[in-house]
């Protein structure tokens, strides 16, 4: 499977919906704030709140994604292994046709 075709994990997915769905609200907020200054409402404080909390949160949700990332490869790369997917190689399996000989059939002599 190449690197294009292969999803990421469900964890990374989700903390990408989330800092999306973050960086919405930051941009609406934003807007509300620019409106507001131009109109000279009331709304400009609870605006400015918003936007400040949006980017404190959109700045968590994308180190939530490199975290989530980091530990989505490390799952993969297996224990102790130096290659990146050395721990989810599956094992070589030999041709059903050739089969090893035993040890207890060797003749010594």
């Amino acid at each position: 499977m190449s690197a294009v075709d292969r999803r990421p994990p469900h964890e990374v997915r989700a903390a990408a919906v989330r800092a999306l769905f973050s960086l919405a609200l930051t941009l609406v907020a934003l807007i509300v704030a620019t409106l507001a200054s131009y109109a000279g409402s009331g709304l400009l404080a609870p605006a400015l709140l918003l936007m400040a909390l949006g980017v404190f949160g959109t700045a968590w949700s994308l180190l939530e994604i490199l975290i989530s990332r980091q530990i989505a490869a490390q799952r993969l790369r297996g224990p102790n292994s130096a290659s990146p997917l050395a721990g989810s190689r599956e094992p070589r399996r030999r041709p059903a046709g050739r089969r090893a000989p035993l040890e207890s059939s060797r003749v010594w002599r």
